[in-house]
């Protein structure tokens, strides 16, 4: 076995590796909602996350070409700026940077973005390898919806609320919460399966980028193995049904205590962020912040002293570090392969 082949196998156990962990640390996110209002009881919620992160993985390709594109090995006259090693080990101190910001995170039940941490990481250890960052690509597609779903995600799901309360208002209101925790059973479905689009999508896009590095000639970032799609399916679906429950009591009960219409607005409006920007903009958005500013949105209906603003600035401080933090680590995974490997 060639030193070549050794390093991409590592990557993609690595790369499927931080799959599983996003997995359990993002299930909370289509299910703590759901669970907190009891609509749905924690294993019964986890397996239908599971079941549609699979299926959601299977859906589309567009973000993972997205993320694939973030870093190139490659200069302006289309020659490589490092070996392929080096290139294949840059990817590696990536997936580890931002496994150990993930893991650190989940640890004190903080919902940051696996999504960001992915991001970030890349880029510190492109910067520590030497390699080029598609800054332009990183603005566009990254930090612009990183500032702009949340904020949709709260005013989406405040006039969501808000409508919902105008429309039941004359309706008694046990019966009308009794048909919102139903329909919950729907909107967790589909907010499961956007997290399977969006989250699987990024692991697809690194394994498809250590495949271009190693192999150009018979991999391009155009087109993804289906081998590829079902191993990043499998293994984001297997984390979630592994479960997240310290990031799932931050989100079900320390921002606000919801009720099932809450729950289901918090939902539809994360849901369709998703939907949106992995269709249309094929932007690899965060489903921890998008269902996070929803969830207060729609908390903020009932007034705005009702959600729990002190958890929540712990949580935004957690977004801002976590693509500075995550590229840190991988700066650091970079210099240690690098010594061990190269």
């Amino acid at each position: 076995m060639t030193l070549t082949l050794a390093i991409v196998i590592a990557v993609i156990v690595i790369a499927l590796a931080f799959d599983y962990t996003n997995g359990f640390h993002d299930a909370a996110n289509a299910i703590a909602t759901s669970v907190s209002t009891r609509a749905l009881t924690p294993r019964v919620a986890l397996t239908l996350a599971a079941i549609m992160n699979f299926v959601g993985a299977l859906l589309g390709q567009e973000v993972a070409k997205t993320v694939a594109d973030v870093i190139t090995i490659e200069n302006g006259a289309g020659e490589l700026q490092v070996g392929v090693n080096t290139g294949l080990v840059i990817v590696m101190a990536g997936l580890l940077g931002a496994i150990v910001w993930n893991l650190i995170t989940w640890w004190f039940g903080l919902p940051s973005s696996s999504s960001h941490a992915l991001i970030g990481g890349l880029v510190g250890s492109a910067i520590a390898g030497g390699v080029s960052v598609k800054w332009d690509t990183i603005v566009e597609k990254v930090l612009i919806p990183m500032v702009l779903s949340p904020l949709f995600g709260f005013c989406a799901a405040f006039v969501v609320m808000l409508s919902i309360m105008w429309i039941f208002r004359r309706r008694n209101p046990h019966r009308t919460m009794r048909g919102f925790r139903l329909m919950q059973t729907f909107s967790a479905a589909a907010l499961s399966l956007g997290h399977g689009l969006q989250d699987a999508q990024k692991t697809m896009g690194v394994i498809l980028l250590t495949l271009v590095i190693a192999y150009p000639a018979s991999y391009n970032i155009e087109t993804l193995p289906l081998w590829v799609v079902l191993a990043a399916a499998g293994a984001i679906s297997a984390g979630t049904y592994a479960g997240g429950w310290r990031i799932m009591r931050t989100l079900g009960r320390k921002i606000i205590d919801l009720d099932p219409a809450r729950g289901f607005s918090a939902e539809a409006v994360g849901a369709t962020v998703l939907y949106t920007t992995a269709f249309v903009f094929h932007a690899p958005i965060s489903t921890t912040h998008t269902i996070t500013s929803a969830v207060m949105g729609a908390g903020a209906t009932k007034r705005l002293s009702a959600v729990r603003w002190g958890m929540a600035r712990t949580i935004l401080t957690a977004w801002i570090l976590t693509f500075p933090m995550a590229g840190l680590m991988a700066w650091l995974s970079f210099e240690i392969l690098h010594l061990v490997i190269l």
